[in-house]
């Protein structure tokens, strides 16, 4: 267990000139607020603030963020208010905590949502300072080390979080170690059988590789030596989770990995020293053709530097040597609380790290038009994924964008207007179509149109969340005033039947009249609720005080279809209407769905976090609820991946069917040496009846991957 005197030591050897008081009654007042209350471990719940405190210590960061860090929790989870932490800690450390309080007070449509307002609460806070998201992941990064006193569906719930969100962040502000814990324990709970198989199997030459390891550490250091150059040399076998992901990416088993052993050179002098050291490496051992990073000429957007080689090392063993000097390794391992200063009390960047950190500003200002809390944070895990690629512009600027970015991200990147224009592309001086992939050191350039406008298709090859929330809002925009003006013709036509006129009505200001009065905002809103069939013509001309004649079909109708059985859903308390299920994500019974009306096709229900709803009109939404009463088999999609091994599909069939699961179609096909690829079309009851079949199937010897495909 974390002790406070401990931390304040710590902290005073790194800042010793700074007054360490405030922690100290940081720590008296939050062992009074929180005195009682107990972890799930069952430990005091004081234990929690002294290991985020501890943690933050460990980051080198000031008395006032790690006050804050034995504080962040007070106001969320105790009596304590925002007003007594300011007038007992002062206005810093109460914008701290109050950055970290959870949204208590609103309503959600469900626990997603309001995970995703929370987040967004937090990235809106830390845009404005960084230290808050520094905190969040020592709090989370302590949450993930007591898993285990947690129920497992809140475990994985956790951990899938963690993995899509928080160590994702971690990379983004170059906390490495931070990044690879949470990596780490994520990945053993959400695969856990993988992750033993992994552990297993390179256990099993664990002892001869760290042999090896000492060798080459003892041969390097020698030949470094040799030629003047300080260093020092450490090598490490590579994390499960890191050689899963490569497993993954590549179609590799594990004996296929090469580079299972990693090396790194930290170095005193400067960065010609770090390309001499290459020099000598080189020399020593072949390079692998390909597989160099220079990321000090071309750093990293979270301002990591260093040279990654691959080497044919002893025995033809692959390895990867980083390289780097003391100040880009100390950049390394404490990411952006590397660049903080702390001045008697004003909290800042040097304006040249500020830069390297602009991200973190552009990542609100790219989703502050993001009305749907789903949609932010689909957009964010996006923007936040790690791998990178470093394209130029035709100056020779460097822009950096997601690993299989295309030329339309690239537009959006440079400027909204030059994506929305977006009417081609050439890259490197050729031609190329607006989905072809981008790759390092690629110059771009973007041809535009003013009678461009972007399109639906885009969305299909586009992977920022910058381009994405654009190309979907201006999509939304044409789709709305498609609605606008078929809302206006559908009123225009019951006026005239009744000899009344629209362009008088809307003029004298009675329309907008009935608009507020039937709760639109604005007479606009209302010809949108008519088009998508959520208002008839004839409550309007009823508002108005028409005549009251009969119309002709109703306009719902017209608008949603037949009505005929709902298909297992309530679509807002109508247990009648016509309903389609999307095929883009198949919802099962327990997923959180919504709805779209669509004109002469009734109401398309999809999963909430389905990527494909994020481009359709809000006002076509509607509130639909699964019917519990109903009870039918859904078509789902499932793919396993395993090794391909005899047996071991007839293995994953006797699993399914004690399940009581039919098999409707399968596809089986080879992803690479000794890997099958199975994708199967199962009938199921409801979403945890699938995820207990995954569960199961997870436990297979052989199977490295189960998951549920969309679409």
């Amino acid at each position: 267990m974390a002790r406070i005197n401990e931390i304040v030591d710590e902290v005073q050897q790194n800042f010793p000139d700074l007054d360490t008081a405030v922690m100290e009654r940081a720590y008296v007042y939050s062992a009074k607020v929180h005195l009682g209350q107990q972890r799930l471990s069952g430990e005091p719940y004081l234990t929690h603030p002294l290991e985020v405190a501890q943690i933050l210590a460990r980051m080198r960061l000031d008395p006032v963020t790690v006050a804050a860090g034995l504080l962040h929790d007070t106001v969320e989870d105790t009596l304590a208010t925002q007003q007594e932490i300011r007038e007992q800690f002062g206005e810093e450390i109460e914008k701290l905590v109050s950055g970290l309080t959870k949204i208590s007070q609103m309503a959600f449509q469900s626990q997603e949502e309001r995970q995703a307002e929370n987040f967004r609460k937090m990235l809106l806070a830390m845009s404005k300072d960084v230290r808050i998201i520094l905190i969040k992941l020592a709090d989370r990064l302590h949450n993930m080390r007591t898993l285990e006193y947690m129920d497992e569906p809140a475990r994985r719930r956790v951990s899938r979080e963690t993995l899509d969100i928080y160590a994702p962040l971690a990379h983004r502000i170059g906390i490495y170690w931070i990044k690879q814990e949470l990596e780490e324990k994520a990945f053993e709970v959400l695969h856990p059988e993988v992750a033993r198989e992994i552990r297993e199997t390179v256990k099993g030459t664990r002892k001869q590789r760290e042999k090896y390891v000492e060798d080459v550490k003892r041969r390097l250091q020698g030949v470094l030596a040799d030629a003047g150059i300080r260093a020092e040399v450490t090598g490490r076998l590579k994390e499960v989770y890191s050689l899963f992901q490569k497993m993954q990416e590549q179609h590799l088993t594990l004996d296929e990995v090469y580079d299972q052993i990693a090396f790194r050179v930290v170095l005193d002098g400067t960065n010609a020293t770090v390309y001499e050291v290459l020099g000598v490496i080189h020399g020593l051992w072949k390079p692998v053709s390909g597989r160099f990073k220079d990321y000090i000429a071309m750093p990293k957007p979270n301002g990591y530097q260093s040279l990654h080689t691959t080497v044919i090392g002893p025995f033809g063993e692959r390895m990867e040597v980083q390289i780097r000097t003391q100040e880009m390794h100390r950049v390394s391992e404490l990411g952006i609380a590397a660049h903080w200063n702390y001045k008697g009390g004003q909290d800042s960047f040097e304006e040249t790290d500020e830069k390297k950190f602009v991200w973190l500003r552009q990542l609100l200002e790219w989703q502050q038009h993001l009305q749907d809390p789903n949609e932010f944070l689909e957009s964010v895990r996006i923007d936040l994924f790690p791998d990178e690629v470093y394209v130029f512009t035709p100056d020779g600027d460097v822009i950096a964008l997601p690993a299989g970015a295309t030329p339309i991200d690239f537009a959006f990147a440079v400027h909204s207007e030059v994506g929305s224009q977006c009417a081609g592309a050439k890259v490197n001086g050729k031609l190329v179509p607006l989905r072809h992939k981008l790759s390092n050191g690629d110059t771009v350039r973007i041809i535009t149109s003013p009678h461009q406008r972007p399109r639906r298709e885009w969305l299909d090859h586009i992977v920022t969340g910058r381009a994405r929330s654009r190309v979907r809002h201006l999509i939304r925009l044409e789709q709305v005033d498609h609605a606008r003006s078929l809302g206006r013709d559908i009123l225009k036509r019951e006026l005239q039947a009744r000899g009344l006129q629209y362009e008088k009505l809307s003029g004298a200001g009675d329309l907008t009249r009935v608009a507020t009065d039937l709760s639109y905002k604005t007479l606009d809103a209302m010809l949108q609720a008519l088009a998508y069939g959520r208002l008839s013509a004839r409550q309007v001309v009823r508002k108005l005080g028409g005549p009251e004649e009969e119309t002709p079909p109703s306009l719902i109708s017209r608008v949603l279809g037949p009505l005929r059985d709902s298909g297992g859903v309530k679509v807002d308390g109508m247990d009648q209407v016509l309903v389609r299920f999307g095929r883009c994500c198949s919802p099962l019974p327990g997923d959180s769905v919504t709805g779209f009306i669509t004109r002469g096709r009734g109401v398309t229900v999809h999963a909430r976090d389905c990527s494909k709803i994020f481009h359709l009109d809000p006002e076509r939404r509607v509130p639909v609820t699964w019917n519990n009463a109903v009870e039918e088999l859904r078509r789902v999609k499932v793919r396993v991946v395993s090794d391909d091994r005899r047996g071991l599909l007839a293995a994953v069939s006797k699993q399914i069917s004690t399940a009581g699961i039919n098999i409707q179609g399968g596809r089986i096909t080879s992803s690479g040496p000794n890997r099958s690829v199975q994708d199967l079309e199962l009938m199921v009851k409801d979403r945890k009846h699938l995820e207990n079949l995954i569960r199961v199937l997870s436990k297979i010897k052989g199977v490295l991957k189960v998951e549920r495909l969309r679409g």
